[in-house]
């Protein structure tokens, strides 16, 4: 492989990847605890693997996510199905549920959105 040839190939690997993203993280009491007390903007996205909406919203999100004003925000993904102690914790009562703080306050909250505009507005409101 010549120097030219490997330099191309870094170049294009550094375009097809966004220089800000928002950070994801599995959920723990304790990340989400720490981002809360460093006053990260936060998504606490309640997902299940096989619902239909959920996965509706997963391109809008990851493509918010790129989005270089979310490049602070704190992802933390909770299993509908296998965390029901933070599913509890969070109120929520179904898959699907989008919950947005400013640090230790909560900022805004949907269920079963599926619209880019008004996700958008949503994560709007960890800024």
């Amino acid at each position: 492989m010549t120097l030219r040839f490997a330099s191309a190939l870094f170049s294009a690997a550094l375009l097809a990847t966004p220089l800000f993203a928002a950070e994801k993280h599995a959920f723990t009491p304790q990340g989400f605890e720490a981002a809360q007390t460093a006053g990260k903007p936060i998504l606490v996205e309640i997902h299940a693997p096989w619902c239909p909406t959920c996965k509706a919203q997963q391109p809008i999100l990851e493509k918010l996510e790129k989005d270089a004003k979310f490049d602070a925000l704190q992802v933390f993904h909770v299993d509908f199905d296998s965390q029901k102690d933070a599913v509890r914790d969070f109120h929520a009562t179904t898959q699907s549920t989008l919950i947005v703080f400013k640090g230790k306050s909560e900022t805004g909250r949907s269920v079963g959105d599926t619209g880019a505009a008004s996700i958008a507005a949503l994560l709007d409101k960890t800024l």
